[in-house]
């Protein structure tokens, strides 16, 4: 039976199917973890970015701070060890995947706490540490999550799953970022000291993270780990984590233009990430208060988040994986355009609102369509989580690493050029998928889907 036939016997779901989906309790339990997923990533970097900068910190040194996201890139080296391994007390009690997500969100409110004591003006490196902290406790946390979606979820359920959890990590985000930020404000209205101010709120931020525990305590143990939680007891804690490793591994250099493959996913999100290091300090220094950052991004920089997010679930569905990928990174790399000519007409509110949400809505769509491509990419149901923590790790790079000496662009160029040259960053990822596209590797995966 060929693919068409395929197609066609199986019945198009109606539009009320399609809407019940989101409120099925799986993918309701998908989401709110998604929202547990996405609050600390700005905790370790834009909303620490902005203290630091009121700090009196130099730009240099908060453009090296991006390098305190290394554990979202090397989380694939302790992947296996949640794959094959279980959490003491915790997993004989919830079960192995619950006892993991427990365990890392205790971790995560113990490390936000050592980031709000920090100080960036006495401490640069303190705060670095703390940084790091918070960074290993969410990737790890991202790695049980992809684990239990994959596992809990049925095939038809998983888009909707993707979608919701997209949708409320973008949420997450903009707690820990705008949240933050007129937290931190109100609490100096109340008489905090700036450094009194940005403590508590980074403890309030800590005290958000109970909502992704009381969803893993809500949540089901997925059957699939439960299963392989009791063939585990048979086998050596040791040679389960090298079956893991070496299992996911193989399956990525077996795959044709493998190389091309794994520098497409470094390099199609870092014209966003080059960008994303630098924006809060650009608009600091063009004079807007934090007030007014964290209002459009609150407001309609949300909606353009989540519009975004369902027009990247539209793209996907309606034309091939490709074209998709085309028209997300092209419009993720365009969207710089508007923060250079931001820089010419410096402190204009309303430009800046148009900027931030043509930024967040085209992001929103590269991010959907590029989370389902690494999704196809995991084929094996045994190391789902590896390979899956794998990919974004790697993806990973570009925020990091590659995105480290923005700081030392911006200040050896000047804000207009520095988002010209965030336009171009998104060359080279375009390049290597019109390459991957001519060597049939779109149309390898359409077959064995």
């Amino acid at each position: 039976m060929t693919r068409i036939t395929r197609a066609a016997a199986k019945p198009k779901p109606s539009l009320r199917d399609t809407l019940s989906v989101y409120l099925r309790p799986r993918v309701l339990i998908v989401m709110f973890l998604g929202f547990s997923a996405g609050l600390p990533l700005a905790l370790s970097g834009s909303t620490l970015l902005v203290w630091m900068r009121e700090a009196g910190v130099d730009l240099g040194t908060i453009g090296l701070f991006a390098l305190a996201g290394t554990p979202y890139t090397i989380k694939f080296l302790w992947a296996p060890l949640v794959d094959a391994l279980d959490v003491p007390f915790l997993s004989a009690w919830l079960g192995r995947r619950r006892g993991w997500l427990i365990f890392s969100q205790l971790l995560l409110i113990l490390a936000i706490i050592f980031l709000a004591i920090s100080d960036p003006a006495k401490a640069p490196w303190i705060v670095a540490l703390g940084a790091i902290l918070v960074a290993t406790a969410s990737a790890t946390q991202d790695i049980v999550i992809d684990a239990f979606r994959v596992e809990s979820l049925p095939e038809s359920e998983q888009a909707a799953g993707m979608a919701s959890y997209v949708a409320a990590y973008r949420v997450g985000m903009l707690i820990s970022t705008a949240g933050a930020l007129f937290l931190v404000s109100g609490f100096e209205s109340y008489g905090l000291s700036k450094h009194g101010a940005w403590t508590a709120g980074y403890i309030a931020m800590a005290a958000f993270v109970l909502i992704g525990i009381v969803t893993s305590l809500i949540a089901t143990e997925p059957e699939n780990s439960a299963r392989i939680e009791a063939a585990h007891k048979s086998q050596n804690p040791l040679a389960r984590v090298i079956k893991a490793a070496l299992g996911a591994f193989g399956d990525f250099w077996r795959m044709e233009q493998a190389i091309a493959v794994l520098a497409f996913v470094v390099l199609f999100k870092f014209t966003d990430a080059l960008a994303g290091v630098m924006t809060a300090p650009f608009v600091i220094d063009l004079g807007f208060s934090r007030n007014e950052y964290a209002a459009i991004i609150k407001g309609v920089g949300l909606a353009a988040t989540l519009i975004g997010g369902f027009a990247g679930g539209y793209v996907a569905r309606a034309y091939p994986l490709a074209a998709s990928l085309w028209i997300g990174g092209i419009l993720q790399a365009l969207a710089n355009f508007a923060f250079s000519w931001q820089a010419v007409k410096g402190h204009d509110l309303g430009w800046l609102t148009f900027a931030i949400v043509t930024e967040n809505f085209t992001s929103a769509i590269g991010t959907v369509i590029f989370v389902a491509y690494l999704s196809v990419l995991c084929k094996n149901p045994a190391h789902t989580a590896t390979q899956f923590a794998l990919l974004t790790a790697l993806s990973a790079i570009g925020r990091t690493y590659l995105s480290s000496g923005a700081g030392y662009i911006a200040e050896a160029s000047d804000w207009f050029w520095f988002f010209v040259l965030c336009v171009l960053a998104g060359l080279p990822g375009l390049l290597l998928l019109g390459w991957l596209q001519a060597k049939g590797h779109f149309a390898r995966i359409a077959r064995s889907s």
